[in-house]
């Protein structure tokens, strides 16, 4: 089993970062500092170069961190497959999950609650970040199994569907446009519009299903740009712009009335979202738990 020195020294050694591994571990920073310590004692050698503010692992600290990852995944799988053997219900483990921001608010929640409820003893964590920033994360193995919008093509990650999203133009209620019986995709030239950052799998949506009609997002009006689903319909809610959200986002405000659905013609935009796990790990049997049950679960609202 890994000591918990072995623990922070991944905190430390992923982040590189004393200061992030104390806020991730809700310990203090000189007491990460002795556990460093304890393990460069251990091993006798120096496991980070300190420069400034800043660190680096050595080449023995690079060595440890491969085995501290095999090691972590090992001893995941153990707890686990132990204690499932007299009941799957009652066993025992950890998952962490990363996801993109739509699927952080909108779909997770009920899902993580259905697992929690079936199977109370695995620990739950989610990961909320844009799909770029998730693609990382699991690739430095901070998380265990993600959930994003689309497919890369780094051959040291699987795909495997998990269901379709649509975007759409929405505006207040209170703006101009929505006036406007017949806009076409010329018309986003125009028009003042907010969008979600660069990284985001809703931009690149849109950016995509813009490109199809003839249209660069550099053509439009954008002068507000916002981190996050939550940030952009709250400015839209308050201000005229346009802007193109999740209909899951929005569904509440389309029904109150707050948001109006705009008609673009000839502009669909569709996405899918996908589970991605590291190669090699495809077999992991918490991994394969958690997505049987989140397929079932919107399988059965369709």
């Amino acid at each position: 089993m890994l000591s918990y020195s072995h623990e922070v020294f991944f905190e430390v050694a992923t982040h590189l970062s004393f200061s992030k591994a104390a806020d991730i571990l809700y310990i203090s920073q000189p007491a990460i500092t002795k556990h460093i310590q304890s393990l460069e004692k251990h091993y006798k050698v120096s496991l980070f170069e300190r420069k400034g503010n800043s660190v680096s692992l050595t080449s023995e600290g690079k060595i440890l961190l491969e085995y501290v990852v095999k090691g972590r995944e090992l001893q995941r799988q153990l707890e686990f497959d132990i204690t499932k053997q007299k009941n799957l219900q009652q066993a025992k483990g950890s998952l962490t999950l990363g996801t993109s921001t739509t699927i952080s608010l909108y779909v997770i929640p009920p899902v993580f609650s259905a697992f929690h409820q079936q199977y109370p003893n695995i620990e739950l964590t989610l990961v909320n970040r844009n799909s770029e920033n998730i693609l990382k994360a699991l690739l430095d193995h901070e998380i265990d199994l993600a959930i994003t919008e689309g497919r890369n093509t780094i051959t040291s990650v699987k795909y495997q569907f998990f269901l379709t999203d649509e975007v759409i133009p929405v505006c207040s209620a209170k703006s101009d446009m929505v006036k406007k019986k017949n806009i076409i995709p010329e018309d986003l030239k125009s028009i003042p519009v907010a969008l979600r950052e660069r990284g985001s799998g809703t931009l690149a949506a849109v950016t995509e299903a813009l490109q199809k009609c003839k249209i660069s997002i550099a053509d439009l009006q954008h002068k507000i740009v916002l981190g996050g689903t939550e940030a952009l319909k709250n400015f839209l809610l308050d201000d005229v712009c346009l802007g193109f959200l999740p209909l899951r986002s929005v569904a509440r405000q389309l029904k109150n009335g707050e948001l109006v659905r705009l008609s673009i013609a000839g502009l669909q935009i569709h996405r899918a979202f996908y589970f991605m796990q590291r190669r090699g790990s495809e077999a992991d049997r918490i991994n394969q738990l958690f997505i049987k049950l989140a397929t079932s679960y919107y399988n059965k609202k369709l």
